[in-house]
């Protein structure tokens, strides 16, 4: 059996080889790609592809000398950006516009060769750039959306390879760690990369097959979650097969009692987790509906590997594997007082305390969201400065009188002047001028008096949409806005439908109301506090210049579902205590003290592999990484051991309520010895 499960596997994989590979292919990182449909700036978009150069690369070439640009630089300038237009088929002649101060000269650059192939757009910005250079301190750097989508693409393509080997490189040292072999821990490694590539085809598929959209954030996530939750439930397994392995003599023997030991509360588990993330699908942002589906495909086939693949692989390797602490059938481990069940015990000695305390910690560090800095602009989302950025910043400083960005406005081609005018009437707009023409529709190019996604900016933004009926007003600026606007919606919708799911998932898992409730409390209040660490360094320690509008939602939902995973394993074992007939406090100091270390270990792992996001260019993702990395020990080590356990020794019975658990036990009926008649 266990060489057919091996065999089946490895076919699988052959069969999904070519799928996998695709994934990245299918990737889609742009700002729009991430909006709905209903956007108005998704819908500038598709409008623009089919106008006359609707495709056009747009570029702004900078040159800026501190001191004020010389004739020379002047000279420098018209030279590069005249061999830029004899090189490339331009869809204007360039023509400089110098700042007040005379410190920068700006030449806007398009041109229709790339068209929509992302790879041709990328060759043209570095050729642009090769021709664009310095010289004598003079700074020159290409901006402008295309170079912007360039240097993005360039940061999204290398998240692949450095976020999987950094993953698997920290999974593999705790798992050194843990397990102090140095064979066992090969094996749910290995176990995990093979889960890895796998659902990068079953993701590809889902693309395919539904149009799941699939961007570099989603892609990481789902990597992270097929090696932190496919490696928690690996420690789960293997801890009970070690078990196992001391009172049952053959290894097969063994892994059939451990996968019904700890099986059902792993599939629950995973279930759990599996149905927060679909939740995803209500949210109307592309980005977090996507992510709902791949998550959801890291976790299910993380869990299919760790109990049909790592099963069969151990079995085949036997006991040796866990060379050298192997577990001998019919030894006696050691016994040891360990550190939770010193916990337990002073949970169990004043729960109420340990409870009031606990709520007031978390409490005072929720209140660090408050200090969380504003919005993410698209120029801060970079942990470096990249050179599109570095050139919206130089704009920025240099013609502040003026926005660099221009706003796009598509309107009805019979309406094109009435709107100009409208355009020209509206407060915040400091010019604006027709431009391409085609399919029934006239873009309208809008000059903004404020800088780029500034507040007087965005107003402007919402003046335009309040005033245009019948048309759309889009463009980057346009696009980090309706990106806000659609994740503030999104949570308003989700976050009620994800606590909803979860505690009803709960409540027929455990059987009771009360617990599933404590549960789901304390995961949302581990949320909170997370959030509030975030706030405290996210700025002052971080230099983070805001947050990103995704940040709530997804460090929401995984928090919960992740969270809700480990109450699962605790409260399991509780009840199986309560079913044995314990005490209610003996029950819960019991399953602290039996799961707690490898909930401890799991939690660590899980931890750790969302902060390998930490090390990501991109400022998104390390938010996204520290909030989760952050709730996860939170709750390993302060909400599991301390304040579900004193909750449920206060409660005692109580926490079962209304199920059969919640009543005491008869006292059994005694047979009194009758007198004997004469």
């Amino acid at each position: 059996m266990p060489w057919l499960v091996l065999g089946l596997w490895i076919a699988v994989l052959v069969v999904m080889a070519p799928f996998a590979a695709k994934l990245a292919d299918v990737q889609q990182d742009r700002a729009v790609d991430y909006l709905p449909a209903s956007a108005d700036s998704t819908q500038v978009a598709k409008v623009q592809e089919r106008l006359p150069g609707g495709e056009a690369t747009e570029m702004v070439v900078v040159y800026h000398r501190e001191g004020g640009l010389t004739a020379a630089d002047r000279a420098t300038a018209a030279r590069q950006i005249g061999r830029i237009a004899d090189a490339h088929a331009l869809t204007a002649e360039p023509r400089g516009i110098p700042s007040k101060d005379g410190t920068t000269m700006m030449y806007p650059v398009a041109s229709t060769e790339p068209g929509s192939n992302e790879k041709a757009r990328d060759r043209l910005v570095k050729e642009v750039r090769s021709v664009a250079k310095g010289e004598d301190g003079l700074g020159v750097d290409v901006g402008g959306e295309g170079a912007l989508g360039t240097d993005a693409g360039e940061v999204y393509d290398s998240l692949g390879g450095p976020l999987l080997y950094t993953t698997a490189g920290v999974v593999a040292l705790l798992l050194i760690l843990i397990y102090r072999s140095p064979l066992l821990w090969l094996v749910p490694l290995g176990v995990a990369g093979m889960s890895e590539f796998l659902a990068q085809g079953v993701a590809y598929g889902l693309n395919q097959g539904f149009g799941t959209s699939v961007t570099g954030q989603s892609a990481g996530i789902m990597t992270i979650l097929v090696f932190g939750a496919g490696t928690d439930y690996a420690l789960l397994l293997v801890s009970r097969y070690r078990e196992e392995l001391r009172r049952i003599e053959r290894p097969y023997d063994a892994m059939v009692a451990a996968l019904r030991g700890c099986g059902p509360a792993v599939l629950a588990s995973s279930g759990t987790v599996a149905a927060g993330l679909l939740c995803l699908l209500a949210a109307d942002l592309n980005s977090s509906r996507g992510m709902g589906p791949l998550g959801t495909v890291g976790v299910l086939v993380a869990l299919a590997a760790m109990m049909t693949l790592l099963p069969a692989v151990l079995v085949l390797l036997g006991r040796r594997v866990f060379w050298p602490l192997v577990p001998r059938y019919g030894s006696i481990p050691k016994a040891r007082r360990s550190l939770f069940a010193a916990m337990g015990s002073s949970a169990g000695r004043r729960p109420l305390t340990v409870l009031a305390g606990g709520a007031v910690l978390l409490g005072a560090l929720a209140l660090g969201v408050l200090n969380l800095p504003g919005s993410l602009k698209q120029e801060d989302s970079f942990t470096t400065r990249p050179d599109a950025v570095a050139a919206m910043r130089t704009l920025a400083a240099a013609y502040p009188e003026q926005g660099t960005q221009p706003i796009a406005v598509i309107t009805p081609a019979d309406r094109a002047d009435a709107t100009l005018a409208t355009i020209r009437g509206t407060q915040g707009v400091d010019d604006a001028q027709k431009g391409r023409t085609g399919d029934g529709w006239t873009e309208i190019s809008v000059t903004a008096v404020n800088a780029p996604e500034s507040a007087g900016e965005t107003a402007t933004i919402k003046a335009l949409r309040d005033r245009l009926d019948g048309s759309y007003v889009g463009g980057p600026s346009a696009e980090q806005l309706d990106l806000k606007d659609t994740n503030s919606r999104d949570r308003k919708i989700v976050v009620p439908i994800v606590l909803v799911s979860v505690l009803l998932i709960l409540i027929a898992l455990l059987r009771s109301l009360v617990a599933p409730l404590i549960l789901v409390v304390a995961v949302v209040a581990v949320w909170g506090a997370a959030l509030g660490i975030g706030g405290l360094v996210f700025g002052p320690l971080f230099g983070f210049e805001g947050t990103d509008p995704g940040l709530g939602l997804l460090s929401f939902v995984f928090l919960v579902a992740l969270g809700v995973d480990y109450g699962i394993f605790l409260m399991h074992r509780m009840r199986e205590e309560s079913l044995a007939g314990a005490e209610p406090d003996t029950a819960a100091l019991t399953a602290l003290r039996t799961t707690g270390g490898v909930i401890a270990s799991a939690g660590l792992v899980l931890a750790a592999t969302f902060a390998v996001l930490t090390n990501m260019p991109l400022v998104q993702l390390v938010e996204l990484g520290f909030v989760i990395a952050v709730g996860v020990l939170l709750d390993t080590f302060l909400v599991r051991t301390y304040l579900v356990t004193s909750a449920a020794v206060a409660l005692r019975r109580k926490v079962w309520w209304p199920g059969p658990l919640s009543r005491a036990p008869e006292p059994p009926v005694r047979n009194e010895p009758q007198p004997e008649r004469v």
